[in-house]
């Protein structure tokens, strides 16, 4: 029998079919529980009342108390032209209330000398502060859990205005809805987890959430409700993995020997501290007779592959091969040339893989896998192909791995014999908050290479607007007479491919009337290539035949040329942080000193200047992914875009609920800790309400 939070939200009270439908379209409601969980995303204080002289359009929503002393309708006759003007007086000023609808409503109900609340947004309209479409209340018609409170206010869209589901519509069928639920709510946290925490119970912390009385009643029901979102987060993620662990044998790699050595010892430069403690993990891992899934995260440049390939060299030295994945057929061939570059001079064989590897290259690729004489296997998703079969394959590590499907990815360790599944290694390039890697990937054991090797030079970044464009047209030219090559970076936004080409495209003529062939070779790469152009583009510049790259941020990842010192974003306020770091990481690869030029128009948001000041003051990807996280949001963040969250967060913020995300995650791993399968009568809530919600959980960090 369904619950009442199950039951169809067309039944409450002042929905119906008609408003069911665009609830469900616009907001994703679609039953009473859907409302319910539907939270304010910020509060009113209906406690305050301004006065007009007080009144200015910077304001937030203000509530005003005094009388109508004049109206009038002004405009044409055509219907939109008309707009009703009500002249509203307190005694310290005069305040202009307009409305564009519903107008002969207003026209016979409002009274002239009347005391009214009035309540809305102020505005500036030809230096006249105005509010446009206020809510007007008589005082007698004050109720209880509308004014006189904290009132929340909570996401619509036009369509559900126009269709009569504004604010004070949502707030009534909210109130509906507290009065058809109430004493049907049962809890979903033990009795003991409430008492020990000192949390508030479900049913009191949802109405005070919607309705708070006081700011402290709210605070109390927003951490309860935050509590409970990010504990079971973490309670499924943590008993996922102890379960991934107790289920999976790993082979156990004990010995570092001849393989490890030889590439170990003739390295041209020492490892970074960083490289050396993330090597020793994952050595533990690899010993631990468990299967190994580790994320290894790490600046672009700080020697990721490096570690892999060392890691690689381990399984060898215990008899068993390797694979490398990677997303693009260029990010495998730079995996494969910069790791056939630390094996020279060594007995270990490393092949290559991809979709364009010719048909007898595989046929001898396929035969040295099966007799076991290669021992590293490069590629791209090529690589999960029926017809690759391995001896015994031991070590995957996986670049970039949200470019992958679950399957995809798993398609290549079943290759692994018997019933051993082979170590995982899962390598970004995209640094990730804690925060967010703790709930993308909680299940996860992660590593952090935050160290750039010796030698490399970090970026200076400068930010241009348009004015400085000559100036910047005359650095490019010295940095090519120099010998150095130059990225020039277009945005592409979805919603507007058109225009953006068309950008491309004018900056491609301009670019070419700057630096005229042939002295100046400039190549084009874009999504809309097909992929032989777009390669040929790429080669081009990666061999230096060409002196300037002009692309969308399809180079963002995987476009290695140590000569290329200048970048230069175009519209940079329309990119995200993590992106415009992920584009800077394709100069500094050199020894050379490199360049980050960010050019932006004159008029720029609030949120662009911080981005443009904070790629100008720092080059830790690990800060600008915080600082990312909360500009945007963990919905938007670069790299997780394509997926999307794992999870649908309701009311926590990952970007200021760090604390409480730690503190939920140490009580998960004690209950566990003590009751790894949740089978005590004390935990059977816990297990019962994890089953219920797990169905709803996409597990996004599952790797094998």
């Amino acid at each position: 029998m369904a619950t009442v939070l199950e039951q169809d939200i067309k039944y409450l009270p002042g929905v119906g079919p008609r408003r069911a439908e665009l609830l469900l379209k616009e907001l994703g409601v679609g039953t009473f529980g859907d409302l319910l969980y539907t939270f304010p995303f910020r509060y009113i204080d209906r406690t305050k009342f301004y006065t007009v002289r007080e009144v200015h359009a910077d304001l937030p929503y203000i509530q005003l108390r005094g009388k109508i002393v004049h109206a009038e309708l002004i405009g044409g006759t055509r219907p939109g032209q008309k707009r009703f003007v009500a002249y509203f007086s307190d005694g310290t000023g005069t305040i202009e209330l307009v409305f564009f609808q519903g107008i002969k409503w207003m026209q016979e109900h409002l009274k002239m000398g009347v005391e009214y609340i009035v309540f809305g947004k102020p505005g500036d309209f030809r230096g006249k502060i105005n509010i446009v479409h206020p809510e007007i209340d008589e005082p007698s018609n004050e109720k209880s859990g509308i004014q006189g409170v904290l009132q929340g206010v909570y996401h619509s869209t036009e369509i559900l205005q126009n269709n009569g589901l504004g604010q004070r519509a949502f707030l009534k069928l909210q109130a509906n809805l507290a009065a058809t639920v109430a004493g049907k709510i049962t809890e979903t946290l033990p009795a003991w987890l409430l008492h020990e925490q000192r949390l508030m119970p479900l049913p009191e912390a949802l109405y005070h959430v919607h309705f708070p009385q006081s700011v402290e009643l709210l605070a109390q029901a927003r951490f309860r409700l935050k509590f409970e979102e990010l504990f079971y987060i973490q309670l499924g993620l943590l008993r996922q993995r102890l379960v991934r662990i107790d289920a999976t044998p790993g082979f156990v790699f004990s010995t570092v020997g001849d393989s490890f050595n030889a590439c170990y010892n003739q390295l041209p430069f020492p490892l970074t501290g960083a490289q050396k403690r993330v090597i020793r993990e994952i050595r533990k891992d690899m010993g631990s007779g468990k299967q190994m899934n580790r994320l290894l995260q790490g600046d672009v440049g700080s020697g990721k592959t490096l570690v892999a390939l060392l890691c690689a060299l381990i399984a060898n030295d215990n008899g068993y091969q390797a694979a490398i994945m990677a997303p693009t057929e260029i990010l495998a061939q730079q995996h494969y040339e910069s790791i056939a570059k630390f094996l020279e001079g060594t007995d270990i064989r490393v092949g290559r893989l991809s979709g364009s590897t010719k048909k007898k290259d595989r046929q001898v690729l396929s035969e040295q896998l099966l007799d076991g004489s290669l021992h590293l296997l490069v590629g791209t998703h090529a690589l999960i192909e029926d017809t690759v079969q391995f001896k015994n394959l031991g070590f995957v590590v996986i670049d970039e791995q949200h470019r992958f499907g679950v399957e995809q990815r798993a398609r290549l360790w079943r290759k692994s014999k018997g019933e051993h599944l082979p170590h995982v290694l899962v390598m970004t390039a995209t640094p990730i908050p804690r925060t967010l890697a703790m709930t993308l990937y909680g299940d996860l054991d992660v590593s952090v290479i935050d160290e750039l090797p010796p030698g490399r030079q970090p970026v200076k970044t400068v930010h241009f607007r348009e004015n400085k464009r000559l100036r910047v047209v005359g650095f490019m030219k010295e940095q090519i007479k120099a010998g150095r090559q130059i990225y020039v970076v277009y945005p592409l936004i979805q919603e507007s491919e058109k225009m953006d080409y068309q950008n491309l495209e004018d900056g491609y003529e301009n670019i070419t009337q700057a630096f005229p062939p042939p002295e100046y070779v400039t190549v084009v790469v874009h999504g809309k290539m097909t992929a032989e152009d777009k390669a040929a583009g790429m080669q081009l510049f990666v061999k230096g035949k060409a002196h300037i790259m002009v692309a969308t941020s399809v180079i963002e990842v995987g476009v290695n040329v140590p000569n290329a010192t200048v970048m230069v974003v175009e519209s940079a306020e329309r990119f995200g942080l993590s992106q415009l770091h992920q584009l800077r990481g394709r100069v500094g690869r050199g020894a050379e000193q490199s360049y980050c030029i960010l050019m932006t128009g004159y008029e720029l948001s609030a949120d662009s200047r911080k981005r443009m000041a904070l790629m100008t003051s720092t080059n830790n990807g690990f800060e600008i992914a915080e600082a990312d996280l909360q500009i945007r949001g963990p919905g938007d963040m670069e790299g997780t875009q394509q997926s999307g969250m794992p999870i649908n967060l309701k009311i926590s913020d990952l970007a200021k609920d760090g604390q409480l995300l730690e503190q939920v995650r140490n009580i998960a791993f004690a209950i566990l800790s003590g009751d790894s399968d949740l089978s005590s009568e004390k935990n059977a809530l816990l297990c019962s309400r994890l089953k219920q919600i797990k169905s709803s959980m996409a597990n996004y960090s599952e790797i094998s």
